[in-house]
């Protein structure tokens, strides 16, 4: 039987590439951790020492804001030196070719690349050719439409922040889940942690053929779904990803499939309400659910730099 490519021979974490065939208890290490480091930075502790002298490389060949400076606040946080490369002006851009450049960095004593890319798989390729190298670390920041672990690691710990039990949980993630990378990460997790009951909401043009087979149930009616949901994530209409016109319009989405407080009520009165930003206001979500008291969007970011400094102390054997 093939090896698991991100565990190490004995098991441990070697690469963060996919949340998909990680073992439960891995996953709920990766929790557990990232709930030390909440804890250190509510007593205002900035920095911790665990990865001094480390190198970590931000490697992002597609656009990022909030990922990307969560990443870097994540390293500093841990005392590594980080360094961003500008993929605009790299040689990348000038046509040298991926791992060319990962053996470049390589040299440069690198001990950890944080790796984000138009194309599924890309950072896998990395994790493979550096494989002779035990001491680097390759962690996907999000491959086309394929993973995004480190954001549903954060949406795994904010579900379980509020509501403490997986297997007791009723989680809609409504939209755009073709092409999102995000929903098959938190999917994988859902699933693995023992949520009885995880729901995909959304028109069948946005929902990817066979999606069952992920152990999810399917709804094209946005108020069947949300009855009696625990938590709800919104993910956004991911424009730049799809071919063709699969909506009629924005507003007709929203009319149908926008989160608002009257679609809101009917999941349980206490349902957390979730989005991994950026968020398109009056297109998947309201404005007055978005900054309501049932909303947890703000704390997603929060938890999402202790959730990224666990993977990181992880991988560099200090956790």
């Amino acid at each position: 039987m093939n090896r698991n490519p991100q565990l190490s021979e004995r098991g441990e974490l070697q690469h963060l590439l996919t949340v998909e065939g990680l073992p439960r208890e891995v996953l709920l290490h990766i929790l557990d951790t990232a709930g030390s480091f909440v804890g250190i930075t509510e007593r205002d502790v900035k920095k911790v020492p665990l990865l001094r002298g480390k190198s970590v490389f931000n490697l992002f060949f597609e656009n990022s804001t909030r990922t990307r400076t969560t990443f870097e606040i994540a390293a500093k946080r841990l005392s590594a030196d980080v360094i961003n490369l500008n993929i605009n002006t790299s040689s990348a851009a000038k046509g040298e070719s991926l791992l060319d450049t990962i053996d470049n960095l390589s040299a440069m004593h690198a001990d950890m690349f944080i790796v984000r890319h138009a194309s599924s798989g890309a950072p896998h390729l990395i994790a493979r050719h550096v494989a002779g190298h035990p001491h680097l670390h390759v962690v996907n920041a999000g491959d086309g439409r394929h993973a995004h672990p480190t954001q549903g690691l954060l949406d795994l710990y904010t579900i379980r922040h509020y509501k403490q039990d997986f297997s007791r949980l009723s989680v809609a993630v409504v939209g755009d889940v073709l092409h999102s990378r995000v929903a098959r990460s938190l999917i994988h997790g859902l699933t693995t942690l023992g949520t009885p009951d995880v729901r995909v909401i959304g028109p069948k043009t946005l929902l990817p053929a066979g999606v069952e087979r992920l152990g999810v149930r399917v709804f094209h009616d946005m108020g069947e779904g949300l009855r009696g949901c625990d938590a709800v994530v919104m993910l956004r209409l991911q424009n730049e990803r799809m071919k063709g016109p699969l909506l009629p319009s924005a507003q007709e989405f929203f009319k149908s499939y926008g989160l608002t407080p009257e679609k809101l009520a009917l999941a349980k009165p206490d349902a957390i309400v979730m989005h991994p930003g950026p968020m398109n206001r009056g297109v998947e979500i309201d404005s007055a659910v978005a900054d309501g008291p049932r909303s947890v969007i703000l704390p997603q970011v929060t938890f999402g730099i202790a959730v990224r400094m666990a993977v990181m102390a992880i991988l560099a054997g200090n956790r």
